[in-house]
């Protein structure tokens, strides 16, 4: 198998690394949803050295990312866990941090709400989660490139799309989380900071 690469890991890891280096600052272990190929994985990680990376995706995407994870040989990447967000159970314990990109419009609206179901019962109390990607405010894209992409998606997948950064609000209230911060990122995207209380 060759190991798989998308372009949109590289094209903004720096600026997601500088925003996620000072929120995820204390020694602890990290769930990331979503890994994909893993290339996010072994930058952040290799870059982050206090904290336990934990990898996780759908079980069709866990061979590729460890090709990556073989051949950087970064001792606090664990395992890849196979985790669908419909679970119950993520892990054995709770977790401090929490991580993903670029998976909220790809999901249906149905998976991002067992997401955050399942973020509001794996995180620590006072635990953070970063979501990064594109949101709209106000039921309003923030530019016609991410207009053009929701189209896109939806031509793809009718149950994806952008989503507007209110009704997540609604869903991480719903399960104990609450805005820590919103920050603004390259190519119109954002990171989405919520903290377990």
């Amino acid at each position: 198998m060759q190991k798989p690469f998308a372009p949109s890991c590289d094209e903004n890891r720096d600026a997601i690394l500088q925003c996620i280096k000072l929120l995820f600052t204390e020694p602890a272990s990290l769930l990331e949803i979503g890994s994909g190929t893993g290339q996010h994985a072994v930058y952040f990680a290799a870059q982050l050295t206090h904290l336990k990376w934990q990898p996780s995706d759908l079980a069709d995407q866990i061979e590729g990312m460890n090709l990556w994870f073989k051949d950087a040989a970064i001792a606090q990447i664990l395992p890849p866990k196979i985790l669908d967000v419909s679970e119950d159970i993520w892990l054995d314990e709770s977790i401090a941090y929490i991580f993903t990109a670029n998976t909220t419009h790809i999901m249906s609206w149905q998976k991002v709400q067992q997401m955050f179901a399942g973020i509001g019962r794996t995180l620590k109390q006072g635990g953070l989660f970063a979501q990064y990607g594109p949101f709209n405010y106000a039921g309003e894209f923030t530019s016609k490139s991410n207009a053009s992409f929701d189209q896109w998606l939806k031509n793809r997948d009718p149950q994806s799309g952008i989503r507007n950064f209110e009704d997540i609000y609604i869903e991480a209230k719903k399960n104990g989380l609450m805005l820590h911060s919103d920050h603004e990122m390259p190519a119109n995207n954002r990171i989405l900071v919520w903290q377990k209380m």
